[in-house]
Formats: C-alpha cells, sequence, structure tokens
C-alpha cells in the first residue's frame, strides 16, 4: 500500500488542511520519511511515536497558531511520545524529566503549579504548535532520525508560519531547535537551552519563556496564552 498523501492526510483529519497546503512544497520529501520509517520497521527497529501520531502537531490548525514551541525530537522512551513536542498522554507516570523541567519553569516564572499530568493538548487548542525538529526517532536513541529528512518538512512548516505572519512568536529551546532560527525571519524569537535534565540549568532555568511570550505577542496586539492546565 502506498503512503498516503497531504490531500489524503487532510481528508481523514489526520493534519489541518492548511497545513496540507503548506506542507505540499516538500510532499516528495514526506513520502521519502514514510518510506525511511518503513524500512526502520522492517530492520527490527522500534519507531516512536506511532506512525498514525507523527503528524499529530500539524492537527492544530495553521490559521490559529500564535505560538510554536520547537524542540529537538521526540522522547525515545516507548510509551512517552505522542506527536506533540514534550506532551505524554495523561495516564503516564513518572512525567519525562523535560516536562517536569518545563513545569518547574513555569511555576517559577507564573506562579502555576506543576501539573499532575503531561496532557498539553489544552495549549495546543489555544494556538500553541508544539513541534520538534525531527518527527520520529528510535526507540532508546536520541537523535537517532536528525538529518534524514524532517528538517526539509519541519523548515517548511516553519516558513509557512513566517509567511502568514503575526502574532507569532517562536520558541527555539536547544542547539538544534536553533537551526531553525534562519527560516523565521521576522518572527519574534526565543532562545534558551533545551529543558532536558542535561542542559536545562546551563541557561533554560530563568529563561521565564511564558511571560516572555505574553509580553511579545501583547506587544504585536494579541492576546496572552492562557498556560493553565486543567485538573
Amino acid at each position: 500500500m502506498s503512503a498516503p498523501g497531504l490531500a489524503e492526510l487532510a481528508s481523514t483529519g489526520r493534519i489541518d488542511p492548511g497545513w496540507a497546503a503548506a506542507l505540499a512544497p516538500v510532499e516528495d520529501d514526506l513520502l521519502r520519511m514514510q518510506a525511511f520509517l518503513d524500512a526502520e520497521e522492517a530492520a527490527g527497529q522500534t519507531v516512536l511515536p506511532a506512525r498514525a501520531d507523527v503528524l499529530r502537531a500539524f492537527r492544530t490548525p495553521l490559521n490559529h497558531v500564535r505560538v510554536v514551541i520547537l524542540g529537538q525530537d521526540p522522547y525515545p522512551t516507548p510509551g512517552h511520545p505522542i506527536g506533540l513536542a514534550f506532551a505524554v498522554e495523561r495516564h503516564v507516570r513518572p512525567l519525562p524529566r523535560s516536562l517536569v523541567n518545563i513545569y518547574t519553569e513555569r511555576r517559577s516564572d507564573l506562579g502555576l503549579a506543576p501539573a499532575a499530568h503531561g496532557d498539553l493538548s489544552a495549549w495546543t487548542e489555544r494556538g500553541v504548535l508544539l513541534l520538534n525538529r525531527c518527527l520520529t526517532v528510535r526507540a532508546g536513541q536520541a537523535g537517532s532520525h536528525a538529518k534524514q529528512g524532517w528538517e526539509s518538512v519541519t523548515a517548511a512548516a516553519l516558513q509557512a508560519l513566517a509567511d502568514r505572519g503575526g502574532p507569532l512568536v517562536a520558541v527555539l529551546w536547544g542547539k538544534q531547535a536553533q537551526t531553525a532560527a534562519p527560516v523565521l525571519v521576522g518572527v519574534p524569537q526565543l532562545h534558551s537551552a533545551h529543558p532536558s535534565p542535561l542542559s536545562a540549568r546551563n541557561g533554560f532555568f530563568g529563561s521565564r519563556p511564558f511571560s516572555r511570550i505574553d509580553e511579545s505577542l501583547t506587544q504585536q496586539g494579541a492576546q496572552p496564552i492562557d498556560w493553565s492546565l486543567p485538573a
């Protein structure tokens, strides 16, 4: 069976139609990545997240995006990645350390207590695109799908947002995310270390991303994001 194209993905609700149009110039790259994932699985590798969730971030309507938070690649722990950067399913315990650090910084920045779960879908419903630079990973091998082709797909997505214009703020967490900075010329950007426990103390903690995002949105004439999460 051939891999589904963008039109089919949009027609079945797996991505927003606006994203299908935006990613059309890199559809061949996307199809090559699907073939690459087929080959990985045929070789006995476990690919994360589940194939149905690889493009989940693009269900957030392009025209509703006010903030893009860009990370590195999905969690390499089976059961963790769900296609939304840094999020996990509500039942997952313990929470990934990167997410714990995000909650710690949110409390320091905004005074919001850490959520007991890792479901960040409420943020996506408020216009936050939770995107990774690479959209898949081998189980247990962080960074294993870097430089295989996802970068052109996510760069096209970011270019579409830059071309669309504001209100928009881009948050680039970590060096790999920051490779996308040139694509976002003209878009207010916040750069810091990645929230991973390996790097959070090197510039993520104390970076105040949430309040700075809201300040930038307000300066652009837009409403700030509600960063709370339901219990």
